[in-house]
C-alpha cells in the first residue's frame, strides 16, 4: 500500500493556484525528497496531506487513509516537523517532548529521544532559550514521538549548522531501517541527494519531473564532462573525439584532454576511443552533473558542472 497518494490534488486562492493537478504515489518504505524553490507549493501541498487546509479539488490518502475522516488516526500515526516550527517559550525540552508522548499514549523516553537529536544537555532547560537550530532539533525530536509509520519533514535543514544537518540525514536512515516511510521537503538540494530513494520536483504548484537523481539526470540535457591526464595527447585524438555522438567540446592542452558529453551515456564511447589509442591514460576525473545542476535545468535551464575524482 503507498504510504502516501494524491489524486488531482489542487489548492486555490482567490485568483491564486498554489498547487495544481499534483499525482504522488509515494510507497511504503521509500524516503522521498520533494524539491522546490521557496513558493514552490512544497508547505501547501504538505499541508493538504495533514488536512490542515482543505483542497479546493482533488483527494489524498495517508497510509490508506482519509485525512478529512480520519485525520485522528492519521495524527496518531504520523511524525511531522513542520515549517517555521515554533515553541512554546516558557516550557522545557522535556515537558515539549511529554505533551507529544502524551497525545499520543505513546511510552517514549524524553531523555532519549531529545539525546538523538544532540540536546540531551539541554533538556530542562526553557525552549525559548533554544537557538533556531536547538529549536529545529525540538520539532525533530517531538516528530520522532511514537516511532511513526510516516515521517513528514517540511525543510527539515532549516537553522542548521552542518553538525545538524548531518544528525538530520543519520535520524532519516534509521528512522528508515525501522521501517519508516520519509517525505521531506527541501531546498537544500545537496543534502536532498544524499537521502533520498526518490525525488519530486515542485514548480509553480506543478509536479514537473520526478524519479531517482540518475533519471532526472538523463530527463534534461545537463553537461558532464571527463578530464584525462595522458602522457601526450596524440594528433588528430580532439578531432576525433568531436565527431563522436554527444560530444559537446574537446580541449587539449598539454598532456589534459578535456571532453564535455550531452550525457553520461556518451562517456563510455569517448573512455573507448581514448584506450584504444597508443598514449597511456595516467589518470581522469568525472565532472558529473550535481542535484544542483539537475534541479536547475528542470527550472531554469541553468547548468553548471561539480567534479567528481574516480
Amino acid at each position: 500500500m503507498p504510504a502516501i497518494t494524491t489524486t488531482d490534488l489542487t489548492k486555490r486562492y482567490d485568483a491564486e493556484t498554489a498547487v495544481h493537478g499534483l499525482n504522488l504515489k509515494i510507497q511504503d518504505g521509500e524516503v522521498y525528497g520533494f524539491l522546490g524553490p521557496n513558493g514552490a507549493g512544497k508547505s501547501t501541498t504538505i499541508s493538504l496531506l495533514m488536512d490542515y487546509v482543505r483542497p479546493t479539488e482533488g483527494s489524498a490518502r495517508i497510509l490508506g487513509l482519509d485525512p478529512r475522516e480520519d485525520v485522528v488516526e492519521i495524527h496518531q500515526r504520523v511524525g511531522i516537523l513542520p515549517d517555521r516550527f515554533s515553541v512554546y517559550d516558557r516550557l522545557t525540552g522535556r515537558r515539549h517532548l511529554n505533551y507529544v508522548i502524551d497525545s499520543k499514549n505513546a511510552s517514549d523516553s524524553p531523555e532519549d529521544l531529545l539525546t538523538r537529536v544532540g540536546l540531551g544537555d539541554a533538556i530542562d532547560r526553557q525552549a525559548g532559550a533554544y537557538s533556531n537550530g536547538m529549536q529545529q532539533r525540538l520539532g525533530l525530536a517531538m516528530a520522532l514521538v511514537g516511532e511513526p509509520d510516516l515521517l513528514i519533514l517540511d525543510e527539515p535543514f532549516t537553522g542548521l549548522d552542518p553538525h545538524g544537518a548531518r544528525t538530520i540525514r543519520d535520524l532519516v536512515y534509521e528512522e528508515n531501517d525501522r521501517g519508516a516511510t520519509v517525505f521531506f521537503s527541501s531546498h537544500v538540494l545537496g543534502q536532498v541527494e544524499l537521502v533520498c530513494d526518490r525525488i519530486g520536483i515542485l514548480n509553480q504548484g506543478e509536479l514537473i519531473a520526478e524519479g531517482r537523481i540518475d533519471d532526472l539526470r538523463e530527463q534534461v540535457d545537463v553537461e558532464s564532462s571527463i578530464v584525462f591526464t595522458l602522457d601526450q595527447v596524440p594528433d588528430g585524438l580532439a578531432d576525433t573525439l568531436r565527431e563522436q555522438d554527444g560530444v559537446v567540446s574537446v580541449s587539449a592542452e598539454d598532456d589534459e584532454l578535456v571532453v564535455v558529453t550531452r550525457s553520461q551515456n556518451a562517456r563510455w564511447p569517448v573512455i573507448q576511443t581514448i584506450e584504444q589509442t597508443s598514449a597511456p591514460v595516467d589518470s581522469f576525473t568525472m565532472r558529473e552533473p550535481s542535484i544542483e545542476d539537475v534541479f536547475a535545468a528542470h527550472t531554469t535551464g541553468r547548468t553548471e558542472t561539480a567534479d567528481e575524482p574516480y
